[in-house]
């Protein structure tokens, strides 16, 4: 299935700080005719969604991308509101990934009080919380492994590159949120690894429709990654 070409207005601002005289790079500002507050016309090109993708069972994994409550309960210091819809899909994959053995891994953000993203942020994720807690309904079970993370890649500063290597793993599924920040480092990172990564676009939610798709397009055109939906995806066994 392909996705359509998406066309986005971006309305562009000047803060101070941004840059000389606090305005966009050159070539973005000139598409907003030279405005400042005026707005640029971006365009999403296409992407392909698969449906029908094999994996092999006993070289892959599930990765579950911060699926806390901050970020996915409505109450979350940092709530995204599609977060929720995309638990049903979740669950789904967690289940068969479980029925055939396959690695389910949690990413969990996990901060200290003085963690100079909350800079950017503002306190989320503050690690011992309810809010750095997985939601109840992906908790994970007693053979799933939970990589603690300061940053939006998962990989970084964590143990995950090894425990993919010492189960043999080459192929991860991505799921969870943000779609455009902390799925999407982390689908680099494995890609940059020599990991194939496949992204179930109904099992990650962002911000905005625009990360969303934003998010796709580097997953398939940069990283090369297989998107697809999550009641299309078949296990195989070597």
């Amino acid at each position: 299935m392909r996705v359509k070409d998406r066309i986005y207005k971006i309305a562009l601002r000047s803060r101070r700080g941004e840059g000389a005289g606090g305005l966009p790079s050159p070539h973005v500002f000139a598409a907003a005719a030279g405005r400042p507050g005026g707005s640029a016309v971006v365009d999403v090109p296409a992407y392909d969604v698969d449906d029908n993708v094999h994996i092999d069972a006993g070289t892959s994994a599930l990765i579950v991308v911060d699926m806390q409550n901050d970020f996915v309960d409505s109450r979350g210091s940092l709530c995204v509101s599609k977060a929720r819809e995309t638990i049903p899909a979740i669950r789904r994959l967690i289940d068969l990934a479980r029925a055939h053995k396959l690695p389910v891994i949690y990413t969990q953000d996990w901060h200290s009080p003085d963690d100079p993203e909350f800079a950017v942020w503002g306190t989320h994720a503050l690690g011992g919380t309810w809010g750095a807690e997985i939601v109840p309904e992906l908790s994970p079970g007693p053979e799933d492994l939970v990589v603690r993370k300061l940053r939006y890649d998962g990989f970084f500063g964590t143990t995950l590159e090894q425990e993919l290597l010492d189960r043999g793993v080459n192929t991860v599924m991505i799921t969870g949120t943000v779609s455009n920040i902390c799925v999407l480092h982390t689908a680099g990172s494995a890609a940059l690894r020599g990991i194939h990564v496949i992204v179930p676009v109904d099992a990650v939610s962002a911000i905005t429709e625009f990360d969303q798709h934003a998010a796709f397009r580097q997953i398939a055109f940069l990283y090369r990654g297989a998107l697809t939906r999550s009641d299309a995806i078949r296990f195989s066994q070597a």
